[in-house]
């Protein structure tokens, strides 16, 4: 079985015992999350499919917090030609590292 949820304004397609990389949500290392923002909800065949309008009411995908952390560094640099003018910014995003328990 497989869902697809939405969390950190991103749709992310996700089965039982996986790990995967989403924005920051609150919560410790070890903490349980749910995740009631349900898109769609199917078995593996792609038989029995429910889609919601726009959320599946009463459907959850439930996750533990693996990981708190902040990603690699992305340089960001603006130029403009003939004018001297050169900006260079670095960001680190933050992430949350989850596990799906169940679904």
């Amino acid at each position: 079985m497989f869902a697809i949820i939405k969390t950190g304004g991103k749709q992310y397609k996700v089965k039982q015992g996986e790990t995967l990389k989403i924005e920051k949500i609150v919560g410790n290392v070890g903490d349980k999350v749910d995740f009631d923002k349900v898109l769609l909800l199917a078995d593996e065949e792609g038989k029995d499919v429910k889609i919601g309008k726009p959320m599946l009411l009463g459907a959850k995908v439930s996750a533990e917090i693996l990981e708190q952390g902040r990603d690699k560094k992305v340089n960001v640099i603006k130029y403009k030609p003939k004018v001297r003018y050169r900006r260079k910014a670095g960001h680190r995003q933050m992430f949350t590292k989850v596990k799906v328990v169940g679904i």
